[in-house]
């Protein structure tokens, strides 16, 4: 049987980041929580925390922190029946929904799901950002409850909403597309033209180039890993880059960047992955995301 209080430990130093911190948020003295972590270590054979300013976790640390998240979220659903339980759960404070989602949901249309979820104060939220093609590997892990992803087929042990489409136009600055596509756009121009990536494992540019020539060019690179950055740098003539269209209508409206295709778009569809267990929370956030995503994409 696993200890749930060096658990509670182990995941308390991962959130807070530091040994004092955590002692701070348990009620108890950083020795107490050094020597539980430790405990817990040798027992389980597996370093749980990267000691450090701040902090690590280890991936099996994090999954033991998924895992005493779910547990909170179980207990959470016996309180209404189990009036003892209700009040130690209130003093352990409001549970912790992990998310993965990725950087342009957040920027866009995820936001106003997650205010609206976690209004009430009773329940926190730990947003976890990875590429859309990605999250789905968290909730694989265990690292997240819930991820936005594309991936439609469910996680073992998890329930799939699809959500919509997050459509994607490629744009550039006047002046770099006059520079750059005075001729026009096709694979010499792509070829030579800088583009701006987001980091290695965002292929979007890619998958557009693809639907337009049928393979991708080699493309000189900027890496910028910001969604904002991104608009910033083509509002600058740095390059040109997929922007989701909600992100940057008003810069297309005004002819601060231009649509390199303006008839050729990229739809992404989305879909919202969440754990089956926790039912309440989960259905609520769930409830939530699906509203906003009816708002925010096609």
């Amino acid at each position: 049987m696993l200890d749930y209080a060096a658990l509670a430990a182990v995941a308390a130093v991962a959130r807070e980041g530091s040994f004092d911190r955590a002692a701070a948020a348990l009620g108890v003295t950083a020795s107490a929580v050094s020597q539980r972590v430790r405990t817990l270590e040798d027992r389980l054979g597996a370093v749980l925390i990267v000691r450090g300013q701040p902090c690590g976790v280890t991936t099996i640390g994090a999954r033991l922190c998924a895992h005493v998240e779910r547990v909170r979220l179980l207990e959470g659903e016996m309180a209404s029946a189990l009036p003892g339980l209700a009040s130690q759960i209130a003093e352990s404070g409001p549970p912790t929904i992990r998310v993965a989602v990725n950087a342009d949901s957040l920027a866009t249309w995820f936001i106003p799901a997650i205010a609206a979820f976690a209004g009430r104060g009773d329940r926190l939220v730990d947003l976890v950002i990875a590429g859309e093609d990605h999250t789905a590997e968290r909730l694989r892990s265990g690292d997240v409850l819930a991820a936005v992803t594309t991936d439609h087929t469910p996680v073992q042990g998890c329930r799939t909403v699809p959500l919509g489409a997050l459509r994607y136009a490629a744009t550039a600055s006047p002046a770099f597309v006059a520079q750059w596509f005075a001729r026009g756009v096709d694979a010499a121009s792509l070829a030579r033209a800088p583009v701006l990536r987001f980091d290695r494992r965002d292929d979007l540019h890619a998958r557009w180039a693809r639907t337009l020539f049928g393979h991708e060019p080699d493309m000189p690179t900027h890496w910028i890993p910001s969604t904002h950055g991104f608009i910033d740098a083509a509002l600058a003539g740095m390059g040109w880059c997929m922007n989701p269209i909600p992100l940057v209508a008003t810069h297309l409206r005004t002819g601060g960047l231009i649509s390199l295709t303006p008839n050729h778009h990229l739809d992404v569809p989305l879909y919202w992955q969440h754990a089956r267990i926790g039912t309440r929370l989960l259905d609520a956030l769930t409830r939530e995301v699906v509203a906003a995503a009816q708002g925010g994409l096609l």
